[in-house]
């Protein structure tokens, strides 16, 4: 605690058994603080079967046979191993060693490839664990997708490190609670991490489209295009000139800016107004909804 900067130690409880909880997937956001709770949990079993002192209130620890970790991400180069092979190699290890003795930790498995791949894997890697090995697992994610085995496993518990957001950020709440998270927050810890504005705004507007599957008029993904408000007719009416529908550049009129200013937010309005209209409404979740209206809030309040 005396090496902590700015905050204090966050203490949190932990509950496995063999039956109904031996496998917990634990969500949230970058630093939030998944990979302290399930090294600090390896770290406590390992002293306590040393008999050694167990940092806690209160502590009922049974044997295990082995400790299993697979946390961080490094290449082996004397070895010719890519980071993603490294990963594999020890996931392959733990699934052919681990016991129902044995405690499991896994941080983020499957995020060396495709995001498909990468989910398939996991998903595989923790059935098995489930299934067949039988064994106790904490597995940190940020695949969401994970938290569905909570529905068709028995002994699959969801659990998330508890945040806070406050006028677009994030506050760590370091606390681990029951249930799984919703979001990433990943927009948001690149905004603690000093990342410029701009990448900041395109990264928001390009994560709108992903998650509303946005299409332009051609048909094609609307991710890789600038909104309106970061076009170039915005740069051209900083120039004091117009830049037209298809991109030529109109002759400057006796009120440009006004012109200009006009057009821009006609042409918000009306994105705005077609999005509604194309909007698939009964397959909209309310977080989905609550997450366009702000966007539309953001967009004709022009920030």
């Amino acid at each position: 605690e005396r090496t902590i900067q700015g905050e204090r130690f966050v203490p949190n409880d932990l509950e496995m058994n063999g039956t109904d909880a031996r496998l917990q997937i634990i969500t949230g956001p970058n630093m939030a603080g998944k990979s302290t709770v399930i090294r600090q949990a390896a770290l406590i079993v390992l002293l306590a079967q040393a008999g050694s002192f167990v940092p806690a209130e209160r502590a009922e620890i049974g044997l295990v046979d082995r400790i299993f970790s697979r946390v961080g991400a490094s290449d082996n180069l004397a070895l010719g191993q890519s980071t993603f092979m490294v990963e594999m190699t020890e996931a392959a290890n733990i699934l052919h060693n681990a016991t129902p003795r044995s405690l499991v930790i896994l941080d983020e498995i499957g995020r060396g490839t495709s995001t498909y791949d990468g989910v398939s894997i996991a998903w595989a890697v923790a059935e098995y664990l489930h299934d067949v090995s039988r064994a106790r697992v904490l597995f940190a994610t940020h695949y969401h997708e994970l938290t569905e085995l909570a529905r068709t496993l028995t002994g699959v518990v969801n659990y998330s490190v508890a945040v806070k957001e406050w006028q677009h950020e994030i506050i760590f709440l370091r606390k681990l609670v029951k249930g799984a998270a919703n979001r990433s927050y990943g927009i948001q810890v690149a905004r603690l991490a000093g990342v410029p504005q701009t990448v900041i705004d395109r990264a928001e507007e390009i994560l709108y489209n992903l998650e509303m599957n946005a299409n332009d008029e051609h048909g094609q993904p609307a991710f890789a295009h600038h909104s309106a408000e970061s076009s170039p007719a915005k740069e051209a009416q900083d120039e004091g000139s117009q830049l037209a529908l298809f991109g030529r550049r109109a002759a400057p009129t006796e009120d440009a800016t006004g012109d200009a200013l006009s057009s821009s937010l006609d042409s918000i309005q009306s994105q705005t107004v077609d999005e509604l209209a194309h909007k698939q409404l009964d397959t909209t979740t309310p977080l989905q909804a609550l997450n366009l209206l702000y966007k539309w809030q953001r967009r004709l309040k022009g920030r």
